[in-house]
Formats: structure tokens, sequence, C-alpha cells
């Protein structure tokens, strides 16, 4: 099987410049350099964890002009080539340690194997391949890069699992799923090259994001010990926050009105839309009878600059940039359409390029604008009023009630919105009592599947009350944003936002956010320099030289708060902001993984036997 170049599709994925060129560099130093040594052509096989992330940082063309000529996976049945050698690029798990034994036993498929693992592979495994096939093993390395990078300053773990694990209480395999975790979570600061300090939210009810602190803060020390260039001797100019889902139950419900947001919403609704591994590629639509086929991504600038922005400005500024083009081109004629943009592309071939990448983001953008007239944008002012706790004038909600019985009431409402309204009506008041729950059920018609809202209690997020909520009972002390401009539809801001900013100019409290491990005296990450810091001409130095401020979710990240870290990096300058989970949300997603925690015992899985499902 040789793998289609569109899984490769370039440098995508990966946090921040510098991340990114560590990130490359760690496999280029040990993977690329090592088939140099030899001019042999040779086979590359991947598991599904190391495929994905290897499309995030090379191209096919970059493997193929390092004499790999053809791409496998280790899972498939595959023909033997014994007069070649094979690289195998894997995660250290029973799993791929058998199946990479099964190609040397009882007959070799390959002349030879370079194994390259992307952490530390459990003595127990080692020897095991040692006993069976160490003829054929020419080097056995580890890289130490087992997370996934998703965007600049986004990474998951690539394991949307992880949540079952987690939060059910039928879960099997929680204590093997927070010990991977914190194994990925060591990778990505080893690849970084941060020994961050480590702290957690506080949470009586829930032990998940503490257990991981220390997991983590014990990896780290054990894994700097082991570390052969012995730079690191203490703590860096780091910190690792790690915080439950239900912390901030409101912001992945939310109806989220970015452009990436609603192009998932919009895309992932398509039959003939494909999504891989968190980039986005597919047929999204028609334009005169042809399709268009869109890859969004770090490499599509446009994508980059627009993908936060709130979709109002995506079409008006995407048909400003178009009329542009089309004016220094001479080609305007009037108002800006998709079939004004076919005819100028088929009269002039070389302002093809140029004008197809526009035309996607327009139509994208449009149809999203579309969909969003459709039932969207009359959902979200009660969806804003209950997070929000106000209008839009600023007067306070009295009767949250009120706002939400016209979302139950309307025919518009999908049966999703009505249970994600519910929750917001829910997570306004902390909490409602039994019969109003019920009342709220039938209301909804989920007699049947009222898990979708009984189950976030696993979260440790109140549901049922004893006593009569109140709506300001809940009220957390949260940053005065009245000042920021916004839109209507998108007052709410992320909490995890006020905790990043907060962390930043060293105001969290400690009684809340415990150290598992100090942060260095000099963590300064408002960027008042110190007499022993140096100041720096630009703000992308400024960054790379100064702290760093690592924020993982337990159970998943949402659009909105993906998009916390680039505002706060942008406003701070001197500190970069990196924020990941399990995996990336979607609403529905969410809700019925929360549906889900009731169900049985799980079976344990790998994150490759996941990738595979």
């Amino acid at each position: 099987m040789v793998v289609n170049s569109m899984l490769f599709c370039g440098s995508s994925h990966v946090l921040h410049a510098e991340s990114y060129s560590v990130s490359l560099t760690g496999i280029k130093d040990t993977i690329i350099t090592d088939c140099r040594k030899s001019d042999a052509w040779k086979i590359l096989i991947l598991d599904p964890f190391t495929t994905k992330l290897l499309s995030s940082c090379c191209k096919m063309s970059d493997l193929m002009s390092e004499k790999i000529t053809i791409v496998e996976d280790l899972y498939k049945n595959r023909e033997p080539v014994p007069e070649m050698k094979a690289i195998y690029f894997m995660s250290p798990t029973a799993k791929c340690v058998d199946a990479f034994i099964a190609d040397f036993k009882p007959k070799p498929k390959y002349k030879a194997a370079y194994v390259y693992f992307t952490d530390y592979c459990p003595d127990e495994l080692f020897d095991n391949m040692k006993r069976s096939c160490s003829t054929y093993i020419r080097v056995c390395k580890e890289i130490n890069i087992s997370f996934m990078p998703q965007e600049a300053q986004v990474f998951t773990c690539d394991n949307p699992g992880a949540f079952q694990s987690i939060y059910s209480p039928n879960s099997q395999d929680k204590k093997k799923t927070l010990e991977t975790l914190a194994d990925q979570l060591v990778t990505l600061c080893a690849t970084l090259d941060e020994n961050p300090g480590v702290r957690y939210k506080k949470d009586s009810n829930m032990l998940n994001a503490q257990t991981l602190a220390e997991l983590v803060d014990n990896k780290l020390a054990q894994h700097y010990q082991l570390d052969e260039n012995g730079k690191k001797t203490g703590k860096t100019q780091a910190q690792l926050l790690i915080v439950e889902r239900g912390f901030d139950p409101v912001s992945p419900i939310l109806h989220e009105l970015t452009y990436q947001a609603m192009d998932q919403l919009f895309l992932l609704n398509l039959t003939l839309f494909t999504h891989t591994h968190n980039m986005l590629y597919g047929t999204i639509y028609q334009t005169n009878g042809s399709e268009k086929q869109a890859l969004l991504n770090e490499d599509d600038m446009l994508w980059v600059k627009l993908r936060h922005k709130h979709i109002a400005e995506v079409s008006q500024q995407i048909r400003q940039l178009v009329k542009e083009m089309a004016t220094n081109k001479k080609q305007t004629d009037g108002k800006i359409t998709i079939s004004n943009l076919a005819q100028m592309m088929k009269k002039m071939p070389s302002f093809r390029k140029q004008v197809t990448q526009k035309t996607v983001h327009l139509q994208l953008a449009e149809d999203c604008m579309q969909d969003f007239s459709k039932h969207v944008e009359k959902l979200c002012k009660a969806e804003q009023d209950l997070a929000v706790g106000s209008d839009v004038e600023g007067v306070k909600v009295k009767d949250p009630m009120r706002t939400l019985l016209p979302v139950l009431l309307h025919s518009y409402s999908s049966t999703h919105d009505k249970i994600r309204a519910v929750l917001l009506y829910i997570f306004s008041l902390s909490g409602t009592t039994d019969e109003n729950l019920s009342k709220l059920i039938q209301h909804v018609k989920i007699e049947k599947e009222q898990e979708y809202i009984l189950n976030w209690k696993e979260l440790g997020v109140p549901i049922i009350t004893s006593v009569r909520p109140s709506f300001f009972s809940r009220k957390i002390t949260r940053r005065d944003r009245s000042q920021d401009q916004t839109y209507n539809l998108s007052r709410w801001t992320p909490v995890i936002k006020d905790v990043m900013e907060d962390a930043v100019e060293n105001k969290l409290d400690t009684r809340e956010w415990p150290y598992q491990s100090e942060c260095p005296a000099a963590w300064n990450g408002s960027g008042v320099v110190s007499a022993r810091q140096k100041h720096k001409a630009s703000a992308q130095d400024e960054r790379r030289t100064g702290s760093r401020l690592i924020v993982f979710i337990l159970g998943g990240i949402s659009h909105s708060e993906m998009r916390c870290a680039y505002e706060v990096t942008q406003a701070v300058k001197s500190c970069e902001v990196i924020i990941g989970s399990s995996h990336i949300l979607t609403p529905i997603g969410l809700l019925n993984d929360i549906k889900a925690l009731s169900k049985g015992p799980m079976e344990t899985f790998t994150i490759e036997e996941r990738s595979n499902a």
C-alpha cells in the first residue's frame, strides 16, 4: 500500500514555529539522519498514531527525497520485500511490538529493521523484541514525541476515549489512562525543552487533576534524571496548569460563532466531507458543477488569519481581499460573486491559484452564515443571556426560566439545542430541584435519554440540589470585561481565559491552585523583567526566550478555549500560552460522551486501537 500524498499534507499543525522546528528536528535527527547513512531505498511502517504525527510535519515528497519509497500500515497484511530494509516508527505498546515481531517470525519480511519509538519503551517489551528478532534490528531509539500537534499553540493526546476512561463510574482503566496522559505531557515538555512547575485546580469532589499533576511531576523528574544531555538541572521558566473539564461546563456547550468552530459544525454535516485527524479535507461544495476541495491547515495563511474571527467579519474580509486582487488585476466587475470569480479564473489562468484559495473560504463562510441565519442566531441570544447572567444591555437576568422557555417552545430548536439550553439554565443556577428537572426533561421529551443531563454529575457539575436554587448563587469571581468590544451573540468569555491571565500576572490563588512542584522564583509570565533578564526587540523573540504557560484540560477542549491561548499570547507578548487536552470537543460530541458515561464497564483500549476503531 502506497500512502496517498494527500495524507502527508505539509507542516500544518505544530506548536509555534520554534516548537515545530523542535518536533521536526527530533524526527529528522533520528529517522531521517539514519536513512541518509544508506543509499538503499527503504520502506516506512507506521501505526495509526505515528501516521498522524508524521503527516503533521512531513510531506510525502519529503520522505521520497530521503529514499523512502513506500509507507505501510503496521497492522495490515503486507507482502514480504526481503531485499529492502524497513523503518518502524511506532508507539511503545504491546500491540505494536507484537506486530513488529510477527514481521520477522518465523520468516523475515525485510532485510533489516530500524526501530523508533515515540516514547519510552518498557523493559518488558524491549526484552521481548531482543529475544525474538535482535538479529534483524540495526537501530532502536526513543524520540519522545507522543503528543499530537494540532495548531500553532494547540496540542492533543489524540485520545477521545480518555473522557470515558476518566469520568465513567464503570471505568476499569482510569489509572492507566492518567498514566498515559502523563507520559504524553512529559514528551510535550521535553519537546519544548521545558521542565515546568506543575499546578492543578483544587476540587474536593474531583481528584483527577491532582492525580495527573502528581504523575506528571514525578515523570518529569525521572525524565530529566535520565536525560543524556543533562542540561536541565532545575525548573525552567514555565508553568503547567491542569484542570478538570467540569471546571467550566458552559464553554463547550455554547454555540461558538468563530469561523473555525462554525466550519467544523457545518462541514461535519456534509455527506461528502471527510474529517481526518483534525486536518480538514474533503469535497465541500460544487461551483458551476465542479467540485472544490479544501485543506484547512497552517499552510493556508488565510485560514490561520481568519479562523478565530467572528463569522460576521470573515465574509466581509474575504470579499475585500478578493476585490483588492481583482482591482490589482484590472478584472473587477462590480459585485464579487462566486460566478464572477469563476469567469475571472477561466480568463486568467495565472490568476487562478490566487483566487481559488479565497473562493473556497468565501463559499465556506457564506454557507456557514446561511446555516447560522437559519436557526443558530435565534438560539444564541438566549444562550448568551443564560451564560453571562445579563442581556445585551447589561441588565441582570432575574428569571432564567423566562429566557429558557422560548427555546423549548419554538420549532427551530433541535433536541440537542434544547438540551444545551436546559444545561445552561441548570449551570446558571448551580443545579435545580429534582421536581423542576423532571419538568424540563418532559419539555424536551428525553425521558428515556435523561443521561444527557444527569451524567454531568460525574464531572463534578451540580445538577440536582435539595434547596431552591438562586441565579446569583453560582457566580464565581470573573474578570470584568464590560469594556471589551464583543458581538452581542458572543459575549461569554471562557473561564480558562481568566485563569491564563491570572497565571501570567502571577495572581492565581495558591489555595485554589496549589503547586505540585514549585515554579522557579524568577517566574514572571507578565513580562515585567528582572535585572537578570534581557529585553528583546521583537514580541516573537520575547516569547521564545521568556515564560511559557501550558494549560491542560482533562476531558477535552472547545474551540473557544483554543482561541483564548492566542488572545492571551497576543496581549501579553512576553509569554507564550499553549493549550491542550485529550482531544478537541464539539458540543454534540460532548453530549454523546456525557450520555455514554452511564454505560456498562468498558474495554481498555490503547491509542492505536482507538484510532483503528
